[in-house]
């Protein structure tokens, strides 16, 4: 968390030292990403007009990828980086477990969203969990204690950290059972990396394998993806970390962003029940998740894994037609316009977990595109 600039560089080229890995592997073969027309794309920020060179520049991006209609618009590198270099993920991973739970759901192996979390994962029977349902972790409001505070070693997101640290197999899921409960089940969003840990164990229990093998079987060889990816263990041949570290390319992070716009249809086969992005990026439904409504988030809103923004309003009939993203700690990001069919992936190394400026630079990045694209 509190990594040199130097050594979060040098770090973030090879996780795999830094962290146990499991290998996500592609297919034989390799879907391309065709070249669209070029984009020449400036914003406005703090009184100047600024482009693209700039932004990756005073905002530490590695890389930037711009998908519209699944051509690419925009694709540049940083820090010595090119098309065959991995990255963390950090929170980003969170949005690629909930597709993967989805998938198991419309394959049966889950019953329902209604379903208790212990049915599946019964090391949980006795805790804070117990009365708690799988969509109400999926939308962090499972009514559990959680500090994410990243800088604070305290928090429950830094000793979360420490047990994984430990290295022993079931350390992390000791720790998320001993945690209070401080609110009813699904009347309070509290975001958590612990809660989508928990995602990883459900879905480790309905499939039945290694969550990488899974991956890799139902998105990474079927997308085309170009190169293999890692995915952190929670400790030596352990379990997937599904709420981090899941280390991938620029370019097989935009294809998952292009899976996602294309609500999770391979081949013209629905992969994902077929209300699952919509389901996934709801605005309406659940007043404690809109857009504007969540303490300290504001004017951000969460679905399944997803932040949500409600711009442009959903039409009547639709829930969450509108921008959504995966947003990872240090500037990792997916942005998802539907109605401009685009998708921008930002990979970065922050000087800090959440820098403020970085934040609102972004936004203004993101709002300049949504308009130059509408």
């Amino acid at each position: 968390m509190t990594w040199s600039e130097d050594v979060q560089l040098n770090s973030y080229r090879q996780m795999e030292r830094v962290y146990p890995t499991r290998r996500v592997r592609r297919g034989p073969e390799v879907r391309p990403l065709p070249q669209g027309p070029a984009l020449s794309l400036h914003y406005r920020h703090e009184g100047q007009t600024r482009g693209i060179e700039a932004f990756m520049q005073r905002n530490r991006c590695t890389g930037l990828l711009l998908l519209q209609d699944g051509r690419v618009r925009l694709e540049r590198y940083a820090a010595g980086r090119d098309a065959q270099s991995r990255w963390p993920s950090f929170s980003v991973a969170k949005s690629v477990s909930s597709v993967l739970l989805g998938m198991a759901l419309h394959e049966g192996l889950i019953q329902s969203l209604d379903q208790p979390v212990t049915d599946l994962v019964p090391k949980l029977l006795g805790s804070a969990y117990e009365q708690v349902n799988i969509r109400q972790v999926l939308q962090m409001s499972s009514g559990v204690g959680w500090n994410e505070d990243y800088l604070d070693p305290q928090s429950e997101r830094r000793r979360m950290l420490a047990a994984q640290a430990a290295g022993q197999k079931g350390r992390v899921l000791e720790f998320m059972a001993a945690l209070p409960r401080v609110a009813e089940p699904g009347t309070r969003f509290n975001y958590s990396t612990g809660e989508t840990y928990l995602v990883g164990e459900i879905l480790a229990a309905a499939v039945g394998r290694p969550l990488s093998d899974y991956l890799s079987d139902r998105l990474w060889a079927p997308l085309g993806m170009e190169c293999d990816a890692l995915w952190q263990l929670d400790a030596p041949e352990g379990l997937e970390f599904a709420g981090s570290g899941l280390n991938a390319t620029l370019r097989d992070v935009g294809r998952f962003g292009q899976f996602v716009l294309n609500q999770g249809v391979i081949d013209g086969q629905h992969v994902l029940p077929p209300d699952w992005v919509s389901d996934s990026t709801d605005v309406l439904s659940h007043p404690h998740l809109r857009p504007g409504q969540i303490p300290r988030y504001a004017p951000r809103g969460y679905g399944y894994q997803w932040w949500t923004f409600g711009d442009p309003p959903p039409a009547p009939g639709q829930r969450g037609a509108g921008l959504f993203a995966a947003l990872g700690i240090f500037g990792q990001q997916i942005h998802i316009h539907p109605a401009s069919r685009t998708v921008l992936v930002l990979q970065s190394a922050w000087p800090e977990p959440i820098a403020q400026a970085c934040v609102a630079e972004t936004a203004a990045l993101v709002d300049a595109l949504v308009q130059a694209l509408s």
